[in-house]
């Protein structure tokens, strides 16, 4: 595992820390720190445009290859570019979905065709995308998903039918990806096609979800026989399965110390307001926040140990497995300490609509981390089963 940075990778982090400060001014500066999960609502018009502006200085897709359209830059800059980015209050970006996740899946598993098309608009920052997987009756368990999509050979397109949900930012995406079930025969992971759908058509309803903190970034996505033509599905049909579970590999990539770094801001917030009313006088409170800081860092040195595992395919190593199961615990209890530190001040909101402070919506955010993404439960169930090698756990039958 690689801990440092050479004197060109510290080079560059003078160079990106730079360009951060100067732009993150005028416009932008009302934007920093806000976005993100939690607080996707905030400023979006404005994340948008700093999307492009972004885009206009070469920084998305700063580790695609360079034959990609990206700046082909070692792991080490790739983290550092996240860590700076984190540090200097960089807004949530909007386009993460396609550039961490549907830009990587292209590059390894894509056509030449599907390259050309869709790439450009992710670096260009002006198309967004969202995530087509959970389902109400497959969220943990994906591989329950019954989207169906069914192949016109005379149109030469796919029909998708079927019921998303908890897909962040459908209403302002598009294009989504989707996981649609191509063999009405088969069950699990088997059968499954991964389709690139444009969202703006008819046959596609986007329902928003409201939420404990007031806010609905995420939505309900209906498709009644929405059309992709078959040049836009990765991969072959009954291939689906594989390119998800590459998909997972990658959002478990080097931007997750960038999200780490997000974490950092927080924690620091809250020992600012634990200075500041007295609660580091509790040495309960003292040890937790000691404990927290603790657990960052474990959680950052998994990090690079994982990263170090070089996930060039999204294929993941022992250390990506545990890495959703801790943060998640984590986080959560970052958001109960959130509010003891607050005191009765966590209670307090003026009135409907409320405005909740960073840190309530911190709280009620986290609640749902050891849920979305695979609950805790069936976490422990993948360390378990391909991790460390024990028997599956005994599944219902008839």
């Amino acid at each position: 595992m690689k801990l440092g940075f050479t004197s060109t990778d510290e080079a560059f982090r003078d160079e990106i820390a730079g360009w951060l400060a100067e732009h993150l001014l005028g416009e932008f500066e009302h934007i920093r720190y806000r976005g993100g999960p939690g607080d996707e609502h905030a400023y979006f018009r404005e994340r948008r445009a700093w999307e492009q502006a972004m885009a206009a200085g070469g920084w998305i897709g700063v580790g695609w290859p360079e034959d990609m359209g990206g700046r082909g830059y070692s792991l080490e800059q790739q983290v550092i570019f996240h860590e700076e980015y984190a540090r200097a209050g960089g807004p949530g970006r909007v386009g993460h979905i396609g550039e961490g996740l549907v830009g990587p899946i292209l590059i390894t598993h894509g056509s030449r065709w599907q390259q050309q098309r869709f790439l450009p608009g992710i670096l260009s920052g002006e198309e967004l995308w969202c995530q087509g997987y959970s389902e109400p009756g497959a969220g943990s368990d994906l591989s329950n998903i019954s989207t169906r999509a069914v192949y016109d050979a005379g149109k030469d397109n796919w029909s998708i039918t079927g019921h998303k949900t908890w897909t962040s930012l459908a209403h302002e995406a598009e294009w989504c990806f989707v996981l649609a079930r191509t063999d009405p025969a088969s069950r699990g992971r088997h059968g499954l096609g991964f389709f690139l759908v444009e969202m703006q058509q008819r046959a596609i309803t986007v329902r928003p979800i409201m939420q404990l903190t007031g806010t609905s970034e995420f939505n309900e996505v209906f498709l009644d026989q929405a059309i992709c033509a078959s040049e836009q599905l990765v991969g072959e049909p009954g291939q689906g399965w594989e390119i998800a579970m590459a998909l997972l590999g990658f959002e478990r990539g080097v931007s997750t110390l960038g999200q780490q770094m997000m974490f950092q801001n927080q924690l620091n917030q809250i020992i600012t307001v634990a200075r500041r009313n007295g609660a580091t006088a509790d040495s309960q409170i003292r040890q937790r926040l000691a404990q927290a800081h603790i657990g960052l860092k474990i959680m950052r040195y998994n990090a690079m140990r994982t990263l170090s595992g070089n996930m060039v395919d999204g294929s993941l190593n022992r250390a990506a497995m545990i890495s959703k199961l801790y943060w998640s615990i984590w986080h959560r209890e970052l958001g109960n300490l959130a509010m003891d530190v607050l005191g009765p001040e966590a209670e307090v909101a003026a009135a409907q609509p409320y405005e909740l402070t960073p840190l309530q919506s911190l709280f009620l955010f986290t609640r749902a981390d050891t849920i979305y993404g695979g609950t805790n439960q069936i976490q422990r169930n993948i360390i378990a089963e391909r991790s460390l090698g024990l028997p599956r756990e005994p599944r219902m039958t008839g």
